[in-house]
């Protein structure tokens, strides 16, 4: 099975973290943060995963280290999970509408880990999350996955669309891009050999 378990502790978060990459969609998260639980209980269902996150952060200063810490956690799962990455597809890529907002997300499990992000949410605040906070957590999961992500906006006026279309987005190319290709399950989808 293609799982990890993840504890991750600072000073600033104490962080446990659970992933299936073949799951069946189910979230247990308690971040403290109910805006970033509910993107991630949402990722979870669209991308099949079955993820357990619990974190513990200084959020008496607010929710940066939180948000961030866990896109660090999670690219670290993904990584462990994926192991050698053999047999997957590699790449996915989803254009989804969420009411007038739409957007496009694009992953290639290269190795190379870049966030390539182009917002623009209106507000500054959803609830009581930094909406610019979205690009730092996906700036660190790609970061610590190793995955080449781009996320783009295409149109949006409410800022909780435009946040929750990136994450259903990006967990739905990713659903794609570790998929088992059944055609290639022992190789590598590299000319290199490695990724």
């Amino acid at each position: 099975m293609r799982t990890s378990e993840i504890t991750r502790k600072t000073f600033e978060t104490d962080i446990n973290l659970s992933l299936n990459l073949d799951g069946s969609g189910s979230g247990d998260i308690n971040t403290s943060c109910g805006f970033l639980d509910h993107m991630l209980t949402l990722f979870a269902r669209h991308g099949n995963f079955d993820l357990s996150v619990s974190c513990v952060g200084d959020i008496k200063v607010d929710f940066h280290h939180t948000v961030e810490d866990v896109g660090i956690a999670l690219g670290s799962a993904f990584k462990e999970a994926l192991g050698d990455k053999k047999g997957i597809i590699r790449y996915g890529s989803v254009m989804l509408p969420m009411d007038e907002a739409l957007i496009l997300s694009a992953i290639d499990i290269s190795g190379r880990g870049g966030a390539y992000l182009e917002f623009d949410i209106p507000a500054q605040k959803v609830g009581d999350f930094d909406t610019e906070l979205c690009e730092e957590f996906f700036a660190a999961f790609a970061r610590e996955s190793g995955i080449t992500l781009h996320i783009k906006q295409f149109s949006g006026k409410n800022s909780h669309h435009i946040i929750e279309g990136a994450f259903k987005s990006v967990a739905r190319s990713l659903k794609t891009a570790v998929s088992i290709d059944k055609e290639n399950v022992d190789s590598i989808p590299s000319t290199k050999g490695l990724l």
